[in-house]
């Protein structure tokens, strides 16, 4: 009898002893599925674009916690963004591990993560707006910036006025923030005031912290495709593919047929729009823009004499489908976009613009100067005390000549004065074939002939 109750009571110890610290202490010994991906560049295009991708895979293969390891100094606002909204909608919890830096842009997208974890010595914040020369921008920047790390702060549970005063020097928070200077952590600080969770030397221990015991980490697979697609979407490897496509343009105009620098438009044009096709971010209608544009161009310098509408719509056309396919808009709504992004767009093209042309045209002339490359181009004199006359010469010097009606003149045809057959228009009404000719004008590079 004894043994039929103790027998029992045995599995249920040894049952409470496998349960109660999972119970306790929220661990479970299913193996969670952990996918591990690194930013650690500039924020900018090709960071959002292997954001993008990451999201994607962690979804497909199910992952349960998303790691990022960050160490980034920042880069531009609209990647920021793009990054920031992703963690903040994403189903899997995000888990950042700061090691180094999360500066200005990259300390809001840390912020828009589910948990922060930093290594020693490890800063998060400086997120004032600058431009390219490090000069801080307008207070509309600002204000928008501090909208959004307020916004992205409050989301994730965190003081909001301390995410804004990692923007404004002038956000005083008692005890924190009362120098004047903007506002950055150290891992310790971070740790004492809720921006980071617990300072951690790799991620096995950022994920033992977690009290995520049993694991398997799955890390973003970058092929060279991926790789080769971020290099070209890259806004300098952008601004020299413009230089490339005006320039070739430019040279192709300058020079019958089809030869090099039509090629290297072309190209280039592939190089530029394609991989902003595949990632979305140029759309058909932008690519049909700058073709218009081209074609506009080319119809002002080869049909319609001086330079007048067709040209000014062409050079538009180019302009505003090489900037529409530099940022993420939906058709023509660009409301989503932070502020300046549009500008900044804008004065990329045009500074490639303007290297393009100056840069055109004194390589043409150089080229020619230069002995090998000369050969290339027609700069023999052909002179009239070698032989050589001018057809128009030629013909002009017949006024007066007779000859006959080689075709049926209606009034244009042909006329035979010796051995030769020229191009001729009748004066008057129409000229029967054979019938005796006398040239009386030279026009339009046609003879003009009457009856004799």
């Amino acid at each position: 009898m004894i043994r039929r109750i103790i027998k029992p009571l045995q599995k249920l110890v040894i049952l409470l002893a496998v349960a109660l610290p999972a119970l306790v202490f929220g661990q479970s010994r299913e193996s969670q599925n952990v996918y591990l991906f690194h930013i650690d560049e500039e924020i900018a295009p090709p960071a959002s674009l292997r954001v993008e991708k990451a999201m994607k895979e962690a979804k497909e293969c199910k992952a349960d916690i998303i790691v990022v390891h960050i160490n980034t100094f920042g880069g531009t606002l609209e990647d920021a963004d793009k990054i920031r909204t992703a963690f903040l909608q994403s189903d899997i919890p995000v888990w950042a591990y700061i090691d180094n830096n999360a500066a200005s842009a990259g300390a809001l997208i840390s912020i828009a993560c589910d948990s922060i974890f930093m290594h020693s010595g490890s800063s998060i914040g400086a997120a004032t707006v600058v431009d390219q020369m490090g000069e801080v921008q307008p207070d509309k920047y600002q204000s928008y910036m501090r909208s959004m790390m307020r916004t992205t702060a409050e989301t994730r549970g965190r003081r909001p006025d301390i995410a804004q005063a990692m923007v404004d020097p002038d956000i005083y928070v008692a005890g924190i923030s009362d120098s004047g200077k903007v506002l950055t952590f150290t891992t310790t600080e971070a740790v004492a005031n809720g921006y980071c969770e617990a300072q951690v030397e790799s991620v096995p221990e950022l994920l033992d912290h977690a009290g995520v015991d049993t694991y398997t980490i799955q890390e973003q697979r970058y092929t060279f495709l991926d790789k080769l697609i971020g290099f070209l979407v890259n806004p300098i490897v952008s601004g020299i593919l413009i230089v490339f496509i005006i320039g070739g343009i430019y040279f192709e105009l300058q020079q019958p047929g089809v030869g090099f620098p039509l090629i290297l438009a072309l190209c280039s044009m592939a190089l530029y729009f394609a991989p902003l096709y595949l990632e979305g971010l140029a759309t058909y209608w932008e690519i049909l823009l700058f073709v218009a544009g081209i074609v506009l161009l080319i119809v002002e310098f080869f049909v319609i004499p001086g330079f007048g509408v067709c040209g000014v719509l062409g050079i538009i056309c180019i302009v505003a489908g090489l900037v529409f396919s530099l940022v993420g808009n939906v058709g023509f709504d660009f409301s989503h976009l932070p502020g300046g992004v549009i500008l900044n767009r804008l004065m990329i093209v045009l500074l490639s613009l303007s290297v393009a042309l100056p840069l055109s045209i004194w390589l043409g002339k150089k080229l020619l100067e230069n002995t090998a490359l000369s050969r290339l181009a027609l700069n023999e004199v052909q002179s009239a005390d070698e032989g050589f006359t001018s057809a128009i010469k030629q013909q002009q010097d017949l006024v007066g000549a007779t000859g006959v009606a080689f075709t049926i003149l209606r009034p244009a045809g042909k006329v035979q004065i010796g051995s030769q057959v020229f191009d001729a228009t009748a004066r008057f009404g129409y000229i029967e074939k054979d019938t005796p000719v006398k040239v009386v004008d030279y026009v339009n590079e046609s003879l003009v002939v009457e009856k004799v």
